[in-house]
């Protein structure tokens, strides 16, 4: 057997060692390279991938998957991956895909919704969206819990991006025509809006939130004054019409206006979310503060016709106080149809009288019992509420609380709830009780018997007259006829210069004057009968008592 050649000498007992060289072909280069850079892409696109989130809509309205994005300040952070309806089909969840920079929108407080054109009372939002399609805007939130469903809004939120400012709470009886997105104004600049309203829990107002922009933040103050700028104010006084109103926008959308009354010292910014109430009108928010109200009830026996709800209430001509209820009652024994009217009152609007009236009577408004004991005092005084006219043209009422000390006696009850106040007829019953009254007393005369006397005093009157023109009056001028001549024939006994002539003829004119005064006063009387009673009418004919002219 031919032993193998080996390179060296090899020793004696010692097996031969074979060795094999590995190598790699360069075929296999490419593929492991391009493993290599897939891996590392994956990897690179799990570690940049963002959070993934659902939120739900009403509708799938504007939303495709693979298509729709997400923007904040419009710059895209994500993308809709999947749209479906809910398990319940009432609502659309939408799936969303964010960057890896927008983790931070996944703060529970975050905000979503759908950009499309909208008309508001903000104006006109999502104009580019007409062009490049509906697109999920979003907003970030404070919180700092996580979540990954949300809840998407109907309409864009007013307030975003974190916008500095402070948020108001308004409360008020209704919304009227404000809405969300309403401006806000400051001595007629807008300075905020509306962003959210509400009713109350237990649905007796509304609760408005605004938003005021900063640094106009800073005017909103513990004293101010918030009222509603919506529509025109047209007030009518000695000088003419008076036309006012924020701006031409809050005659469409509304709008809330407010401001500090002129004199507040030592006024502080209001803090944010406070709470104020929100008035009808400038002249009514920017009025001394009402206080307390305090109910009462009134009782009237006779219609009130023109008395609304919100008529005044006065007391001594200073209005303060307004009607809240008017409601018809029946009342069994006397068989009517009385009225109950209820009003409250607000004591601090009479200012300085309030005041010293506390200050004299140590009054302490808070105590019910002394309060209503106060107000029987009153009453036993003569407090009494009377509704009077408070325009004739148009009929309209008010209710007046005034004292009458000659006003009957009546039993006064601590116990009602609300306080009840006496009435007395309104000044208008009362003068028409003073005409029927007047009307009774004529309708009682014997007008009948008083006619029948009258006429026999009138036909025994003209039978006197006819007696008197028939033979006293004749007789009576024959007498002054027989005196002319008996003067006249001593006047012409008498020389011309002599003063006993002058006298007789200005004696014979007066003569004449007599007698012609009995012939008028004759035709006048048988004309005129009933002159004799009721006198000469102060119209009639004066009676010529001057001599005729000479020839």
């Amino acid at each position: 057997m031919k032993s193998q050649a080996t390179d060296g000498p090899q020793a004696p007992g010692q097996a031969s060692i074979k060795t094999r060289r590995f190598s790699v072909s360069l075929v296999w280069i490419v593929p492991i390279v391009a493993v290599l850079v897939g891996i590392s892409l994956v990897i690179h696109n799990v570690m940049q991938e963002g959070p993934t989130i659902t939120v739900t809509f009403k509708t799938g309205s504007g939303l495709t998957a693979n298509k729709t994005e997400v923007k904040y300040r419009n710059v895209v952070i994500g993308h809709v991956s999947e749209v479906k309806l809910s398990d319940d089909q009432k609502s659309v969840n939408a799936t969303i895909k964010l960057d890896k920079q927008a983790e931070s929108f996944t703060r529970e407080d975050s905000q979503f919704w759908v950009v499309r054109p909208r008309i508001g009372a903000g104006g006109v939002s999502g104009i580019d969206t007409l062009l490049s399609g509906d697109y999920i805007g979003a907003d970030i939130g404070q919180a700092n819990a996580r979540s990954k469903h949300f809840i998407g809004l109907e309409n864009p939120p007013p307030i975003t991006y974190g916008e500095p400012g402070k948020r108001f709470m308004l409360h008020t009886q209704d919304l009227g025509s404000l809405d969300i997105g309403s401006p806000v104004y400051y001595r007629k600049i807008p300075v905020g809006q509306v962003v959210a309203y509400a009713l109350d829990a237990d649905g007796k107002g509304v609760n408005i939130e605004i938003f005021v922009h900063s640094p106009n933040d800073a005017y909103v103050t513990e004293n101010t004054r918030f009222w509603n700028a919506s529509g025109i104010d047209v007030n009518v006084g000695a000088n003419g019409f008076a036309v006012s109103t924020e701006s031409l926008s809050s005659l469409l959308v509304g709008g809330i206006a407010f401001r500090a009354p002129e004199y507040s010292p030592n006024d502080q910014p209001a803090s944010e979310n406070k709470t104020f109430d929100l008035f009808e009108d400038p002249q009514t928010a920017l009025a001394p503060p009402h206080g307390k109200g305090q109910y009462l009830s009134l009782r009237f026996d006779q219609a009130l016709r023109g008395l609304k709800i919100d008529a005044p209430v006065e007391f001594l001509g200073v209005e303060f106080g307004k009607v809240v209820s008017i409601n018809l009652d029946f009342d069994a024994k006397k068989r009517s149809f009385p009225l109950n009217v209820g009003i409250v009152i607000y004591p601090q609007r009479l200012g300085q009288a309030h005041l010293k009236m506390l200050e004299a009577l140590k009054h302490n408004p808070e105590d019910e019992a002394a309060s209503i004991k106060l107000m029987g005092s009153f009453i036993e005084n003569g407090l009494r509420a009377q509704a009077r006219s408070g325009n004739l043209l148009t009929g309209q009422l008010y209710i007046a609380l005034d004292f009458y000390p000659k006003a009957e006696k009546v039993v006064f009850d601590p116990t009602a709830r609300p306080v009840v106040i006496p009435t007395i007829p309104g000044s208008l019953e009362q003068l028409q009780e003073k005409l029927e009254g007047m009307v009774n007393k004529i309708n009682q005369l014997p007008i009948e018997r008083i006619a029948g006397n009258l006429d026999s005093n009138l036909v025994e009157l003209r039978k006197g007259l006819v007696q008197f023109n028939a033979r006293t009056l004749p007789g009576v001028q024959t007498t002054l006829a027989d005196v002319s001549k008996t003067l006249q024939s001593a006047s012409s006994t008498l020389a011309d210069d002599s003063p006993q002539r002058e006298q007789l003829n200005d004696t014979l004119n007066e003569l004449g004057r007599m007698s012609r005064s009995l012939r008028e006063l004759s035709d006048y009387l048988g004309r005129n009968p009933e002159s004799l009673i009721r006198g000469r009418p102060d119209n009639a004919a004066p009676i010529d008592l001057q001599p005729p002219p000479r020839n």
